[in-house]
């Protein structure tokens, strides 16, 4: 199933956080939009109330964790997203997870062997980018 553009060109994916207990939520979301913003994206703005995980340190339930990236349909920008995520979890000491959700389907991303991970993400990719 291919994610439809919504009228405007532009497709909303869902960036979830899903950290280790006893770490700081807001930090690392603020962190990992950071690296996110550096991609050619329309916008992202934080998933209103998106439930901290049990455990985890949060100032603000609203940026706990959840993120909308909206970006066009062309240009390659999904794979380009799924690799930061990637690259992002690969650098964390901790097992943080992240979900990715697009059209209803959805992911997880967590810091498996990079062979079974890759094809896992390739399939994913496929999907929702036409190839």
């Amino acid at each position: 199933m291919n994610a439809v553009p919504e009228a405007d060109g532009v497709i909303s994916v869902c960036v979830e956080l899903r950290p280790d207990a006893d770490v700081d939520v807001d930090r690392l979301t603020r962190g990992l939009r950071g690296e996110l913003n550096e991609l050619d994206v329309e916008s992202i703005r934080a998933v209103p109330g998106s439930p901290a995980p049990e455990g985890a340190k949060s100032a603000d339930p609203v940026t706990v964790g959840a993120l909308l990236v909206a970006f066009s349909a062309s240009g390659g920008v999904f794979t380009s997203l799924v690799g930061v995520l990637q690259d992002w979890l690969d650098r964390q000491s901790a097992r943080h997870r992240i979900a990715v959700t697009i059209a209803g389907d959805s992911i997880e991303l967590d810091r498996a062997t990079g062979a079974e991970r890759r094809e896992l993400i390739d399939a994913f990719i496929r999907r929702h980018s036409g190839g």
